[in-house]
């Protein structure tokens, strides 16, 4: 049980029980003794649709009650819909989540009244909960009497997202969505059938699937494939598991890149500063008029890039993932309205700008990604990678330039190398590897950038079959 790069992560089974409860109190415990908030406040809980959920959100507000909190129960709500109603409510928020990773794994995303917490708070909560255990004070896991606020949190932010288009924005558009298990899946008809456009709805399920937007299976392009044969749609769109993370699949069901969604986004909302982390592609500052810094990977890292640069004096600030969560650090003037900061991942504004982008050009989806000219990105990730053999192998690359250029004797020579997070090699012909295991799960991740999709396919696919082999050879 630990943090990771967004929210407290570990197996269901062990959140179940004691774990979440213990957490919720020591969150508790931390918004009161920083003076955050007092008892009596409102807490507010959503949750995703894996079955382990309700039974973590159950302890969660059995705990915080015990605390003094009233708990306002949020239902199964997207996470920006939920921070969002936070903000305007000046409450504390726990999603229960496990986001993208399977459903034997679940997780807990903390908010503050301010919004997501930062890494010094991690600290200070891990610091607490291990401070109830050392005591073995006892935390309340029972489950105990909520208000219910689904519709108030819903309804907030179907109303943020439909005004960020005008009227039949979208008309002419036809979408597929893939519902699947995502929290988001009835938000998203709404809103993008508020815009004009014809909406069929695809795969919905009533067992958990685990969708990541950054690494989309092949299973799922394989159904997106046969989506967009069968019905002629111009895109269709989905998100993650807890709505933070936008998958948009173009004419073919070829899906488009999250920092491609992100920089379209840029130029949507005239953003003078962009924050995103080093994993989005290298082409990003060559492809706007704005000022881009880069961080490690992780929300936690990119809102504190934000605000710094919100510090320093500017304004117009916003940053995105690779996996196309888009954060604003600043209010934006949208469609003749002004939209206040969200803060933490949103998948709603990326995936209206790049829809509504095509709707005026007229030009598929495919046209407008290569209208970009990025270099060609890809990435994915070995999964069940044992998280001390990930470690293991980053410590033996960082050791020495030796190692380094040893290991990658089959891939190319070693030109320059940055350690902002995991090892990302410019190599001497141009090519881009980078190495990295995941910060919430057990999985190895490998991101390239080259100059043709089969030169980034190639290089992936070596980069990753080295890997494999050196833990083969351990």
């Amino acid at each position: 049980m630990k943090f990771g790069t967004s929210g407290l992560r570990g197996l269901s089974v062990d959140l179940k029980g004691r774990a979440s409860a213990l957490y919720a109190t020591a969150f508790g415990k931390y918004l009161l003794q920083t003076g955050k908030a007092q008892i009596g406040d409102a807490i507010l809980i959503g949750r995703d649709f894996r079955d382990s959920s309700p039974d973590i959100s159950g302890n969660c507000a059995g705990a915080l009650t015990a605390l003094g909190f009233r708990v306002f129960d949020c239902g199964n709500v997207p996470t920006p819909a939920l921070a969002l109603y936070g903000l305007e409510s000046n409450a504390a928020c726990l999603m229960v989540t496990g986001s993208h990773i399977p459903a034997d794994r679940n997780g807990i995303k903390f908010y503050r009244p301010d919004g997501e917490i930062d890494k010094s708070d991690e600290a200070d909560i891990t610091a607490l909960a291990a401070e109830i255990e050392r005591t073995g004070e006892a935390v309340a896991e029972a489950p105990a009497k909520t208000e219910d606020h689904e519709a108030i949190c819903r309804q907030l932010f179907f109303q943020r997202n439909a005004a960020l288009l005008p009227q039949g924005a979208l008309s002419g558009l036809k979408i597929g969505v893939y519902q699947h298990s995502t929290v988001a899946r009835d938000l998203l008809v709404d809103v993008l059938a508020h815009c004009g456009a014809e909406i069929t709805t695809l795969g919905r399920s009533e067992s958990f699937i685990p969708v990541d937007t950054e690494a989309v299976s092949e299973e799922t392009v394989t159904l997106m494939k046969h989506w967009v044969s069968e019905h002629k749609f111009d895109a269709i769109v989905s998100t993650d598991g807890d709505g933070d993370r936008p998958l948009v699949a173009d004419e073919t069901g070829t899906p488009l890149r999250g920092d491609l969604l992100g920089l379209v986004a840029a130029n949507f909302l005239g953003a003078s500063t962009v924050v995103t982390p080093v994993t989005s592609n290298s082409g990003i500052e060559a492809a706007g008029s704005f000022a881009v810094r880069r961080t490690r990977v992780g929300s936690p890292f990119v809102i504190a890039g934000m605000e710094e640069a919100v510090a320093a004096g500017a304004d117009h600030v916003m940053g995105f993932e690779a996996n196309g969560g888009l954060l604003t650090a600043t209010p934006f003037d949208i469609n003749g309205q002004n939209v206040r900061a969200l803060p933490t991942r949103d998948c709603f504004i990326p995936m209206l700008a790049i829809l509504s982008l095509a709707a005026v050009r007229r030009q598929p989806l495919s046209a407008i990604a290569a209208s970009y000219h990025l270099p060609f990105a890809a990435a994915d990730r070995l999964e069940n990678f044992p998280i001390e053999t990930s470690a293991a192998l980053m410590e033996h690359l960082r050791a020495s330039n030796e190692n380094l250029v040893a290991f990658l004797q089959p891939v190319g020579e070693v030109a320059t190398k940055s350690d902002i997070d995991g090892l990302r090699v410019t190599l001497k012909d141009g090519r881009i590897i980078h190495f990295r295991p995941s910060g919430n799960a057990p999985e190895m991740r490998c991101y390239v950038e080259a100059g043709s999709e089969t030169a980034a396919l190639a290089l992936l696919e070596t980069g990753l079959t080295r890997i494999k082999d050196w833990a083969d050879a351990r």
